[in-house]
């Protein structure tokens, strides 16, 4: 669980800073991976599935929000 924790994580990071940057008008996903491309569409896809892994595990995951 932990290997895959840290997994979602990355993937969160990029993720949130993608958005981060899209706000300014620039798209890191697909300045990297090219725009329209499989591989973008794959890299969005995990980045989403990620972000529901961390919203179901996080309370399990997290040590500050299971410390009592």
């Amino acid at each position: 669980m932990k290997v895959t924790h840290i997994i979602a994580f990355i993937l969160l990071v990029i993720g949130g800073l993608n958005w981060l940057l899209f706000a300014f008008g620039w798209n890191l996903v697909s300045a990297i991976f090219g725009a329209g491309s499989t591989l973008s569409d794959a890299i969005y896809i995990l980045i989403g599935l990620a972000a529901i892994w961390e919203a179901v595990m996080h309370g399990k995951q997290c040590k500050m929000c299971t410390t009592k």
